[in-house]
C-alpha cells in the first residue's frame, strides 16, 4: 500500500497531462456555436470521427476513465 500511495501523485500527474493533451488535440468544430442560437449553418453538421480523430478520441476516453479510477483509488489509500 505504502508504494501505491507514493506513486500515485506521479500517475495522476502523467494521467493529466495526456488527458489535457488528447483534449487539445481534438477538432474543434466551429459550428458547435450553432447548437446554443449562434452560427448560420443552415443545417446539422454530422461528421465520422476516422484515422487520427478516433485514436485520439478513444484515447481521450481512456485517459479520463484511468484519471478518475486513480482519484478514487486515491481517496481509499
Amino acid at each position: 500500500m505504502t508504494l501505491i500511495a507514493s506513486a500515485l501523485p506521479y500517475v495522476q500527474i502523467v494521467l493529466a497531462a495526456l488527458l489535457v493533451t488528447a483534449v487539445l488535440l481534438q477538432r474543434g468544430d466551429p459550428e458547435l456555436g450553432s447548437a446554443f442560437g449562434g452560427g448560420d449553418s443552415g443545417g446539422a453538421s454530422y461528421f465520422t470521427r476516422r484515422g487520427f480523430e478516433k485514436t485520439v478520441f478513444k484515447a481521450t476516453i481512456l485517459f479520463t476513465v484511468l484519471f478518475f479510477a486513480s482519484a478514487i483509488v486515491a481517496l481509499i489509500v
